[in-house]
């Protein structure tokens, strides 16, 4: 064996996971080495995993390494589309209205975010087809996005004379001296996150005026170059909508105010007005349940939306109405897991609404209320068997609260019950935004939820959690979501002080997850995200909120309604 000292050869190589070597010059982009093979694959590549670390395209291949083109199907790549959709948006929006403040709200689940316009009359059609116009010119001339680590003196001097306060209090808890930036034109700011190289990458969009707003409309991540038809959404604007005006009340619009409340000494003003508008929300549904005498209230919402203590929660308001309702579980109407229907995985579907046994279900509520005495299952999770449960029969007039995630869906009851019921849809469906152009993903926040409470009640690891979440995505996008306009009333559970709480038990999971395992990428993008949050003294939330469900400590854990 001969080892000796040599020149660094001028070629590099890229080892794809199929086993295809690419080679090029050292220091070539690695957007100029997957050109190669972008045809192989079905979504757009718009990033890249390195050696397990996720780099932009523009990111320079020094040393040899092993390469997983990222693609808009994918979920960092659909993250990394949008967030430089939005900034294309920013720069146009800037250019044709310089006078006006371009706000990114709350996402659509057909593809898109809510935005909103001030310091200026809501845009008109032709001001939005303009809009329009002027994004897709830039898009084909494909600028290049400029990106640059600056100062955080040089960044707060360029929001200043922009006049972007929001980003300015933000950027007060920056730890790190420096900022990342992205320019294009002569148009810079900060985005949280990666971004494709070029404008020419943003081919597919549109936008929608909606009363208050308009809609920017993007490709969904299972056919990532096309958009699909937009859905009416007046129930969840509407709903958005309040939850801006809480904000208005707390005099809290973005995580920059939050830190500053938080640091001024404010937290426990936050928290309790906070849970009281809650609690206001929650009386108003009740008293709504009251009045059209519903016989069946169904409580449904994705994963981690806080169904269980939300549904607790209006049951007192109902005893305080003398109305006693008696909680159904859904889950237990699981029909044998040997009987599961099988997802693509080939493994049991439990989100599938043909998981649970329909037939018995619709039978037990005709006699339930009917006042006959039923015997109800109950469904074993150890054994995955049903086995026989209570046997129950309901007084006159009480009614029966079903919480499950198909409650949404017309199919969960029978129709001459339907109009008797009253559809409550739960979700943390809006947070506070970073700043005006960085939304937070209330999926994100979800997800920390799940997390901090399966490390507690269950013993997992971030990385059991995280390794989960996608087929928990999967099922909500395909049995919830196209059903939440069905609701009656939405309740949003996000609150605004949530993720200071979460962030100090959140970090440290998420800090655990290993190097070499497939959910580091993402647990390093959720560190930095709680970055920006300033830690809140979970002490000064109540028993009863919604965030004790995830953090522990939650007085209605074991609450349950006497059925005497």
């Amino acid at each position: 064996m001969s080892i000796k000292i040599v020149q660094p050869n001028k070629e590099v190589e890229l080892h794809l996971l199929d086993g295809r070597v690419l080679s090029g010059p050292r220091g070539a982009q690695v957007g100029e080495f997957l050109k190669m093979v972008k045809d192989d694959f079905k979504a757009p590549i718009v990033a890249a995993i390195i050696n397990n670390e996720i780099h932009e395209l523009t990111y320079p291949i020094e040393t040899e390494s092993y390469c997983q083109p990222v693609g808009m199907g994918t979920a960092d790549g659909a993250r990394i589309y949008r967030r430089s959709l939005v900034f294309l948006l920013e720069i146009s929006f800037s250019e044709l209205f310089p006078k006006g403040r371009l706000n990114i709200d709350h996402s659509i689940s057909s593809g898109g975010f809510y935005c909103e316009v001030t310091q200026r009359e809501a845009l008109s059609e032709k001001e939005l087809n303009l809009l329009k116009a002027h994004m897709r010119r830039l898009s084909r001339e494909d600028h290049a996005f400029i990106r640059r680590e600056v100062p955080i003196q040089e960044a707060l001097d360029y929001f200043k004379q922009r006049g972007y306060e929001d980003k300015l209090r933000l950027l007060e808890y920056r730890r790190k001296d420096y900022l990342t930036m992205y320019s294009v034109l002569d148009q810079m700011d900060y985005m949280h996150g990666y971004m494709v190289p070029s404008t020419g990458y943003l081919k597919w969009f549109d936008l929608r005026l909606v009363e208050g707003g308009f809609l920017i409309q993007f490709p969904r991540r299972h056919a990532p170059t096309e958009l699909e038809p937009l859905g009416d959404y007046p129930k969840l604007i509407s709903t958005f909508r309040q939850y801006g005006g809480w904000l208005t009340r707390l005099n809290i619009d973005n995580v920059g105010a939050l830190n500053d409340a938080i640091l001024s000494g404010r937290a426990d003003e936050i928290v309790l007005v906070s849970e009281a508008l809650h609690e206001q929300n929650f009386a108003d549904i009740a008293q709504q349940i009251v009045q059209k005498n519903s016989r069946i209230i169904l409580i449904a919402g994705p994963s981690s939306s806080g169904k269980t203590t939300s549904s607790r929660r209006l049951a007192i308001q109902l005893l305080a109405r003398g109305v006693s309702p008696y909680p159904l579980e859904l889950d237990h109407y699981f029909i044998d897991r040997s009987s599961t229907p099988l997802g693509e995985d080939g493994k049991p579907d439990f989100e599938n609404l043909e998981a649970l046994d329909l037939t018995r279900l619709a039978q037990d509520i005709e006699k339930i209320l009917g006042g006959e005495k039923v015997q109800l299952p109950r469904f074993n999770f150890k054994s995955g068997m049903s086995e026989t449960g209570d046997v129950i029969q309901l007084k006159d007039g009480q009614p029966l609260i079903l919480e499950g995630i198909h409650g949404m869906n017309p199919r969960l009851i029978p129709d001459r019950w339907s109009g008797a019921a009253f559809r409550v849809y739960v979700s943390a469906l809006t947070q506070i935004n970073l700043d005006r152009h960085n939304r937070v993903s209330t999926t994100d926040t979800r997800l920390i939820r799940r997390m901090v409470r399966d490390a507690r009640e269950r013993g997992y690891s971030a990385t059991q959690t995280i390794s989960r979440w996608e087929s928990v995505r999967r099922g909500e996008k395909r049995h919830i979501f196209p059903y939440q306009e069905n609701a009656d009333v939405m309740f949003n559970s996000a609150l605004v002080y949530e993720l200071s709480a979460l962030k100090p038990l959140a970090e440290p999971l998420l800090r655990q997850v290993q190097y070499r395992a497939p959910e580091y990428i993402e647990a390093r993008r959720l560190l930095a995200f709680l970055e920006w949050f300033l830690p809140l003294d979970a002490s000064l939330i109540p028993a009863n909120s919604i965030v004790r469900e995830f953090l522990g400590g939650s007085g209605l854990k074991d609450f349950k309604i006497w059925r005497g």
